[in-house]
């Protein structure tokens, strides 16, 4: 699977978390990604040393001031050679430097030029605003999904917009270069990372637009027994998700409460008998045994781990085991052990501008320039 973007290089001018996220995602199919770094560093570094490095990782770097004549040269001169670019400006800037998509094409016709932001790159009222994860999130419909006991929005420890914008853009990407491979033809894809949430967002709108449910598909918005967070005994918590009736009479049965399994989608609250008795039962256990239960008892539980623990569950370790070994059906990486991976600033800069600039006709899965 690291083989599959063998050849194909990948210029990145990206920033922060999508645009990292989508090239990293490019580099580990085995795109050559070279992340050009303005003097004073790719942002991300200053800001969160792990956050850079766990995203930039796999890639090399090499230094470029934009802002002066000959880097921007430099700059062009690698655009017209490569096979995909990806910057994360607001829109209008790359134009500015002279590295706008339609004067790249003039010299490159086969490019995959992918620009991403928040909102689009020319949404009239919008485009020109700073925003971040947690605006996409609370203007697509996302962030009302998450709710406390209370009502009150959640606020998410996960960039959830970032990485799925990041997803977004290298789906894009790679459908546009299986474009390219059959007709010879580049393409220019606009991302918005509102766009993705929004898409992500279908069900719940045409729910609601049909019987004006705002809580999305009712037998799993939480609010059934059968599919429901349960607090455990040392204060920790499992996700039962027994919405098949099997799976539900399964549970029943290893609980040895054959009487709860006509009630399988009574409502998961305070006052309803059922719920309160399932609720006292999972607090009967700690999280460790209802670990162990999980891995033999097929009713879709599962403990609600803590990112310091995954590495431990077995899942985890037969799956990085499983990548480790070159297994073809592996599709994800996981996150590397060194954060060394990721490049220093600049590393590989006389070796790039070598490869790319100063050895000729460069082919890549069939294309010769």
């Amino acid at each position: 699977m690291d083989k599959m973007l063998k050849g194909i290089r990948v210029l990145d001018f990206s920033r922060y978390l999508p645009g990292p996220y989508a090239t990293l995602r490019l580099a580990e199919k085995g795109a050559d990604v070279v992340l050009a770094e303005p003097p004073a560093g790719e942002p991300a570094r200053n800001l969160n040393s792990t956050v850079f490095a766990a995203n930039n990782r796999m890639k090399r770097s090499i230094t470029l001031n934009l802002k002066k004549e000959q880097d921007q040269r430099t700059a062009f001169d690698m655009a017209s050679k490569a096979d995909v670019i990806v910057e994360s400006y607001r829109p209008g800037v790359m134009e500015r430097l002279g590295l706008g998509y339609k004067k790249v094409k003039r010299v490159n016709q086969k490019v995959v030029y992918c620009s991403i932001s928040g909102y689009g790159q020319d949404t009239k009222d919008m485009s020109h605003l700073a925003s971040h994860d947690l605006n996409y999130m609370a203007l697509t419909g996302m962030l009302s999904k998450l709710k406390d006991e209370h009502g009150k929005p959640v606020h998410p420890s996960v960039q959830i917009a970032d990485f799925l914008g990041g997803l977004t853009a290298s789906e894009m990407i790679l459908a546009a270069l299986v474009h390219r491979f059959r007709t010879e033809e580049g393409a220019y894809l606009d991302v918005a990372l509102t766009d993705g949430l929004y898409a992500m967002m279908n069900t719940n709108y045409a729910i609601s637009k049909e019987n004006g449910g705002h809580k999305g598909i009712k037998e799993i918005s939480g609010e059934k027994v059968c599919y429901h967070l349960y607090e455990t005994m040392d204060k920790r918590y499992v996700a039962l998700a027994a919405l098949e009736p099997k799976f539900w009479r399964a549970f029943c049965e290893f609980a040895g409460r054959k009487d709860w399994i006509n009630h399988q989608f009574i409502r998961a609250k305070k006052g309803f008998t059922i719920y309160e008795q399932v609720s006292a039962y999972f607090l009967s256990k700690p999280l460790e045994e209802w670990l162990e239960i999980s891995l033999q008892l097929d009713c879709c539980l599962t403990p609600v781990m803590e990112i310091g623990e995954l590495d431990q569950y077995p899942l985890w370790k037969q799956r990085a085991m499983a990548i480790r070994n070159g297994s073809q059906l592996a599709t994800m990486y996981p996150v590397p052990e060194k954060i060394s991976e990721a490049p220093k600033q600049g590393e590989h800069q006389t070796d790039i501008v070598n490869e790319w600039l100063h050895q000729g006709v460069h082919t890549t899965g069939g294309d010769k320039r």
